[in-house]
């Protein structure tokens, strides 16, 4: 997975892929690998990152591995790095809510192709 909020934070800095690496004493390719999430990014190596980056490894710690996976009884469950599965269920309420809200949305740009060919043949 690639580490998008390490690579803004390091672009903001105006460091280039070749100047961490030779910070972090790797070569720019090992480097390369661990922000296209290729190789995993140690602990010791998100703390010297972000003491590189000035900033908090909060700010730009990504998860290694991230699946979402969507059952087929409405629930959604995530599987992180570790392993570790969480199922989410989304009340029947909310997804009717939301099919009525894009209905609605679909019957307004309708209306709006109406209206703009009537404008376009005047």
């Amino acid at each position: 997975m690639v580490k998008d909020k390490f690579i803004a934070a390091r672009l903001e800095k105006g460091f280039s892929q070749e100047r961490i690496a030779d910070l972090l004493f790797m070569d720019q390719a090992q480097y390369s690998r661990r922000e296209t999430g290729i190789t995993k990014i140690t602990s010791d190596e998100w703390n010297k990152i972000a003491s590189i980056l000035e900033k908090e490894i909060e700010d730009i710690f990504e998860e290694e591995n991230h699946v979402t996976i969507n059952n087929d009884n409405g629930s959604q469950g995530s599987i992180n790095y570790s392993g570790t599965i969480n199922f989410y269920n989304i009340p029947d309420f909310m997804l009717q809510n939301q099919q009525e809200y894009i209905e609605l949305l679909k019957k307004e740009i309708q209306q709006l192709k109406l209206e703009k060919s009537k404008n376009d043949s005047q």
